[in-house]
């Protein structure tokens, strides 16, 4: 049976590519994107499955329209994928007050009024499965890199707390947490550059070369991987993409817990 899918930030990258992946195998698409006359050629190819609508998700009465407008074109929404946001680059020294309120702005409170919009929609279907983009970096952290995971990392607090609110309604939730991937996520639109503080000069060097140099995946191979997850009866909580985060992830938690255990007789007395 087809299910109808509502994809923010569906103009390019991951979104671009799940919404056609979706479309050519019969679903329903509301595919919300800043600049609707990026889907012109995708709307004349599906004209009765694909909706288009212009949405800035900043905007929290527009993502309550867009999400009302989604309804009342296709009846019900079978699932939400939360894909608007961007990236930024700096030093946590280097990023300015407006790069930071633009990012949260975009990132975690974009995400949250689709959530906030689609939940009556889907507690009246008594079924639906949200789909929040976090990242590898919202398990993990790399230099310059600071404040877009700070973004993923709310998103992944925000994201645990919503499941167990939920479940009894019969939604899902389920957190996707990409590694590299070979999208435009590099492009202007889509990564932010802080103004740049020399001393910070050398360390950036060696990032731009490992960013350079790292084995993305391939963003079209994930489109499996996305059918699966709409598709499961019991979708997973959390859900990695690619072959990098894992062994990345495994690490870094193994030397929290080191940490955490070697700390762990002053953790106790600090109790009381």
């Amino acid at each position: 049976m087809a299910k109808t899918i509502f994809i923010t930030g569906a103009s390019r990258g991951f979104g671009r590519i799940w919404t056609e992946a979706f479309l050519e195998r019969g679903d329903n698409v509301v595919a919300a994107v800043r600049k609707p006359e990026t889907l012109t050629e995708l709307s004349k190819a599906f004209p009765s499955n694909l909706l288009v609508l212009k949405l800035d998700v900043t905007d929290k009465q527009a993502s309550f329209d867009a999400i009302e407008t989604a309804k009342a074109h296709f009846g019900r929404i079978d699932v939400l994928i939360n894909n608007a946001g961007y990236g930024q680059i700096g030093a946590v020294e280097e990023v300015s007050e407006q790069e930071v309120r633009s990012q949260f702005e975009t990132n975690v409170l974009g995400s949250l009024w689709t959530v906030q919009a689609v939940l009556p929609v889907m507690r009246e279907q008594n079924s639906g499965h949200i789909i929040q983009l976090s990242s590898a970096l919202g398990l993990n952290t790399v230099t310059f890199m600071g404040l877009y995971s700070a973004t993923k990392f709310a998103i992944e607090g925000l994201t645990e707390t919503l499941a167990a609110e939920v479940a009894d309604f019969g939604i899902k939730v389920t957190l996707l947490q990409p590694g590299p991937y070979d999208t435009d996520f590099n492009g202007s639109d889509s990564l932010a550059v802080s103004e740049p503080i020399p001393a910070y000069d050398g360390m950036k060097k060696v990032f731009w070369e490992y960013a350079q140099a790292g084995d993305s995946g391939n963003p079209a191979a994930t489109v499996d991987a996305l059918f699966a997850l709409v598709d499961a009866e019991n979708p997973p909580s959390r859900l990695i993409l690619g072959k990098i985060a894992l062994p990345w992830v495994k690490q870094t938690y193994e030397q929290r817990l080191k940490t955490w255990e070697s700390w762990q007789e002053i953790s106790v007395a600090a109790h009381g």
